[in-house]
């Protein structure tokens, strides 16, 4: 059973750092098994910070992924000051990307990170404002909704 108590963090993320991509992901996935959060839940969390992470260090400066974990929930916020983007719902739609190709020769930018991350959350909001910066957040419920 997962322990009651309150977990909260953040990290910091360096645009185009693509040799740690991943670090905030594996991290949270260490947290989270220590708590004693189900699988499950874990894997969700694991496929939303990853794909933010990506984002980030992608198409941004430089950006935050901020975590608490709560009794009955798991959110994910990620800022990031960067490009932002410029049509919100089309870049959530599957397949649609804006990499360029040394993104691509490392195996990012498929189209499928805000996707991903969308489908992984109970909750998701998103905002962004073009060459500014793209706020996040994901909340992923540990009984359902």
């Amino acid at each position: 059973m997962p322990s009651e108590e309150y977990l909260e963090g953040i990290y910091q993320i360096q645009g185009r750092d693509f040799v740690d991509a991943g670090i905030v992901s594996s991290e949270m996935k260490k947290k989270l098994k220590e708590k004693g959060i189900p699988e499950s839940i874990i894997r969700k969390v694991a496929v939303v910070t990853f794909e933010a992470e990506v984002n980030i260090i992608s198409y941004a400066e430089q950006g935050t992924i901020r975590y608490y974990v709560e009794p009955n929930s798991v959110t994910i916020e990620a800022n990031d000051i960067g490009a932002g983007i410029e049509d919100l719902e089309l870049a959530q739609q599957e397949g649609y990307s804006t990499a360029d190709d040394s993104i691509r020769e490392m195996g990012f930018g498929a189209g499928m990170g805000l996707a991903n991350i969308k489908n992984h959350s109970d909750e998701f909001e998103i905002s962004s404002v073009p060459h500014e910066g793209t706020y996040l957040r994901s909340t992923i419920y540990l009984n359902g909704k």
